[in-house]
């Protein structure tokens, strides 16, 4: 499956979605440091879990879902610096 992470500027990267689905639960919350790898949120579609993880280590700046949400493919999750 293909990434759903792009940078943005030298140390910030934009977590989204990768297809259309729910957000069953919120792992980290704005402010929490975060290693590579790391699970962000866990999305469920055709009732499959689906963890979100950050490709690089950071600062979660940035949190735009809330469990319960219904996210589109390509919307924005988060926000790691």
């Amino acid at each position: 499956m293909e990434r759903a992470i792009r940078k943005v500027g030298p140390m910030a990267e934009e977590v989204r979605a990768e297809m259309v689905a729910n957000v069953w639960k919120v792992v980290v919350g704005e402010g929490d440091s975060v290693e590579a790898g790391d699970t962000l949120v866990i999305l469920e579609s055709m009732k499959m879990e689906i963890p979100v993880v950050t490709e690089d280590g950071g600062t979660v700046s940035s949190l735009v879902v809330n469990e319960g949400d219904i996210v589109q493919e390509g919307d924005l999750i988060a926000l790691v610096e």
